[in-house]
């Protein structure tokens, strides 16, 4: 009955992050380069997020964990895109734009491990 509870809990927190970022994905946001501002922006506030959760719920004490499971496991998760990222890299590596799409891939990754760090140090 608990890994079922826990499953629920995962999938409401994947509802909700997913239809955020559904809605984010509607910001009409394009560079006429065809760079994915937007997914980069989803991932890079979704690592943020998952970091300011992680280090906040490590220094604090009392948030249950089926609230972890949504916040970390289904918000974050439903939100980020890594999925689109991996799709979106493919179409510009592949589509003529080497070096559009090795830049998107090295900014996705490097900026969403600062964002982590960084959330780490806002909630110190």
């Amino acid at each position: 009955m608990a890994t079922f509870l826990n499953c629920v809990f995962v999938g409401l927190g994947g509802l909700v992050g997913s239809v955020l970022r559904y809605l984010v994905s509607l910001v009409p946001l394009r560079h006429e380069s065809g760079f994915p501002l937007v997914t980069l922006g989803i991932n890079v506030f979704g690592a943020f997020l998952l970091g300011l959760l992680v280090a906040a719920t490590g220094r604090t004490i009392g948030l249950d964990p089926r609230a972890e499971l949504f916040l970390k496991v289904g918000l974050c998760g439903g939100f980020t895109t890594f999925s689109t990222f991996a799709l979106e890299a493919h179409t510009l590596l592949s589509g003529g734009k080497p070096t559009t799409g090795l830049l998107y891939m090295l900014l996705s990754v490097v900026l969403c491990v600062f964002a982590v760090y960084g959330a780490g140090l806002v909630v110190r």
